[in-house]
C-alpha cells in the first residue's frame, strides 16, 4: 500500500502493544514512522526504517525535543499518529497552552497527557497547511461502563476534546478523529490474566461480528484518517468494535 507516501507519522507509544501494530501499519501504508516512547523507541523505530525518540508524552520538553527532532530528519510532520493513554489526546486549548481543570489527581494526569504532545506539532501543520491527528480513545463513553470512571472520563475526554481541536485547527486543513476500539486482546491486555478472564468472553458475544478483536483491527481505520480518503472528514469518533455499539 501507498496511500501514506510522502508522510510523516509520529506514534506516541509506538514501541509495544497496540502502538506498535500501528506504527507497522502506517509504515506499510507508506509513511516515514517516528516512534515515541518511554522505552524502545530506538529499537522500534530502526525496525521499522523510521526514527526511534525516548519520550514521556506528560512532558512538554520530552514532546517539544520529540516535534524538532522530527523536523530536523524530515522537515515534515505531516500526520501525528496517537496511541495509548490516549494518543493525541486535547485539552479544549492545547494550542495555546491552557491548563487542566482541578479535577481528581489521577483522572488529571489521564487529561493532561494529550497536551503536551499536540502541542508542539500543531503549529509544523499550520504553517504547511495540511496534517492529521488521530486520538484513540475507547467505546466505553459511549456505552458506559460501571467500576471504571477515571477510565472511562479520560476516554470521554478524548473524543469531546477530538472535536473541539478539529474546530480550532480546521481553518488550517489539520484534520483531527478519534479510533475507539472495543476491549482488544493487545500484549498488555493478555499479560493480564484477570482481565481475560473477566472481560474475553463477554466482549466477544457482546459484538455482532462475535470473534476477539485484536489490534490489527484498529489499524486500516488509523490510515483512513491518516489519508486523503478522509480529507472532508474531521471531529468524528468511529468505534471499531466489530458491532457491539451502533451510532
Amino acid at each position: 500500500m501507498s496511500a501514506l507516501a510522502g508522510r510523516v507519522a509520529i506514534v506516541t507509544g509506538g514501541a509495544q502493544g497496540i502502538g506498535r501494530v500501528l506504527a507497522e501499519g502506517l509504515r506499510a501504508a507508506g509513511a516515514d514512522i517516528v516512534v515515541a516512547d518511554v522505552r524502545g523507541a530506538e529499537e522500534a523505530g530502526d525496525a521499522l526504517g523510521g526514527l526511534g525518540i525516548t519520550v514521556d508524552v506528560s512532558s512538554p520538553e520530552d514532546t517539544e525535543r520529540m516535534a524538532a527532532v522530527t523536523m530536523e530528519r524530515f522537515r515534515a510532520p505531516r500526520c501525528a499518529g496517537q496511541q495509548r493513554r490516549p494518543v493525541q489526546r486535547a485539552h479544549p486549548h492545547p494550542v495555546r497552552g491552557a491548563r487542566c481543570g482541578r479535577v481528581a489527581p489521577r483522572l488529571r494526569r489521564q487529561r493532561a497527557r494529550p497536551v503536551p504532545a499536540t502541542r508542539p506539532v500543531a503549529p509544523h501543520m499550520r504553517r504547511a497547511q495540511h496534517g492529521r491527528i488521530v486520538n484513540l480513545a475507547s467505546g466505553t463513553p459511549f456505552k458506559g461502563v460501571p467500576f471504571l470512571l477515571h477510565y472511562v472520563s479520560s476516554k470521554g475526554a478524548v473524543v469531546a476534546m477530538t472535536k473541539a481541536l478539529a474546530k480550532e485547527l480546521g481553518a488550517d486543513n489539520v484534520l483531527v478523529n478519534t479510533v475507539a476500539p472495543g476491549f482488544t486482546l493487545s500484549d498488555g491486555v493478555l499479560d493480564n490474566p484477570v482481565q481475560i478472564e473477566k472481560l474475553r468472553a463477554v466482549s466477544a458475544q457482546a459484538r455482532t461480528l462475535v470473534r476477539d478483536q485484536y489490534p490489527e483491527d484498529i489499524v486500516r481505520a488509523v490510515v483512513f484518517f491518516a489519508g486523503e480518503a478522509s480529507a472532508f472528514i474531521t471531529g468524528q469518533a468511529l468505534v471499531v468494535d466489530g458491532g457491539a455499539y451502533f451510532h
